[in-house]
């Protein structure tokens, strides 16, 4: 099995971003801040390169794994996402020149099991959203990313699905100003892109740490099939 690589990139938000003011430089400064945060999710974009041009599309249909936001990712830092293999797992580090790394780590696998049920909670409102512009094949490139996998065979990128979660916080969930601190993102097929999400999600935890924070678990279906699942956690409420 070809091994993940390590990787360097410019991290920068993407203009969607813009709608949680913690990712622009004014509403990083008002929660202390010294400039805009990139959005985790566009992080996560960054870390799965490696992963999709290692492992392909066996990663897109079956893998996933544990991402954790440890420290903020600040636009215009140069990110290195660099990999430590073991098997049928790679742990990849966000590095950059601040001075605690690593920024973020995503705990990778070639298989992600089984779906796993949605658990009882706080049922939110389902949504169905069409898998294109923000939403589609081509986050990566948007993003800054060269590497045109995704894009050329139309897969919803891998960055989408958390995207999708962070899209119901930011709806239903959050108060304000919002971190995303960790998602567990299991994948259960390919998603094309132009078709219809499905997005059912259910806050099954609400708990204070340096904040208000939730987690939700939540199942994306495309054409009448789940093709991802995630536990997703974020600080909804600020200090």
């Amino acid at each position: 099995m070809t091994q993940p690589i390590s990787w360097q990139i410019k991290a920068s938000n993407l203009a969607e971003h813009a709608r949680n003011p913690i990712h622009t430089d004014a509403g990083a400064q008002a929660a202390g801040f010294p400039r805009a945060l990139v959005a985790g999710v566009t992080t996560y974009a960054y870390l799965t390169h490696p992963l999709i041009v290692a492992w392909g599309e066996n990663w897109l249909h079956n893998g996933g794994g544990e991402v954790r936001f440890r420290r903020p990712v600040f636009d215009g830092d140069a990110l290195r996402c660099v990999p430590t293999n073991s098997g049928e797992s790679s742990t990849i580090d966000a590095i950059t020149d601040e001075p605690d790394q690593p920024r973020a780590q995503f705990v990778a696998v070639t298989d992600s099991g089984p779906i796993s049920p949605m658990r009882s909670g706080e049922v939110l409102p389902e949504l169905q959203i069409p898998l294109i512009g923000e939403w589609g094949s081509d986050y990566g490139q948007r993003a800054g990313d060269d590497f045109n996998f995704c894009l050329e065979n139309n897969y919803v990128h891998p960055a989408v699905w958390p995207a999708l979660a962070n899209n119901v916080v930011h709806q239903f969930v959050a108060r304000g100003s919002w971190i995303h601190t960790r998602s567990i993102i299991r994948h259960h097929g390919i998603a094309q892109g132009g078709s219809i999400a499905i997005v059912k999600s259910t806050v099954v935890r609400r708990f204070q740490s340096h904040g208000e924070r939730a987690i939700l678990d939540v199942h994306i279906e495309v054409d009448g099939r789940i093709v991802a699942t995630i536990e997703h956690e974020a600080i909804v409420a600020l200090p």
